[in-house]
């Protein structure tokens, strides 16, 4: 009996499906702090281009950058040109269509913060 019922709770665990972290597409709520710890907001979009990539646009103040981004397990990363410069952000996917994340930009000091939250 111990092994049936030891197969049972097995056989249980490999049909229920693990849970996934994703990132949607559609319109977020940007609050952020800059890299001198002033305070910015605005939204970013995101279109998904497959299952793990997408392309993202942030609107924030009078500034608009785009970028192309990636979803692995729950980690979201995106890669973007700020004017004449390249920046990258790290974001922890924390469910409920939010993103917490930290960033940088090329030839500054220092790492700003961001959040992103699903509109």
């Amino acid at each position: 009996m111990k092994k049936i019922l030891a197969g049972a709770l097995l056989g249980l665990g490999l049909v229920v499906p693990a849970h996934a972290q994703t990132v949607s597409a559609g319109t977020y709520t940007v609050e952020g702090t800059n890299l001198d710890g002033s305070a910015y907001s605005g939204t970013a979009t995101i279109a998904l281009t497959s299952e793990t990539t997408c392309s993202i646009e942030w609107s924030t103040n009078d500034t608009t950058s785009n970028g192309i981004c990636m979803l692995y397990e729950d980690a979201f990363a995106a890669g973007y040109v700020l004017e004449d410069a390249v920046g990258l952000i790290v974001y922890k996917v924390k469910g409920e269509g939010v993103l917490e994340g930290a960033w940088t930009i090329s030839g500054k000091d220092g790492s700003g913060t961001e959040t992103l939250t699903a509109q």
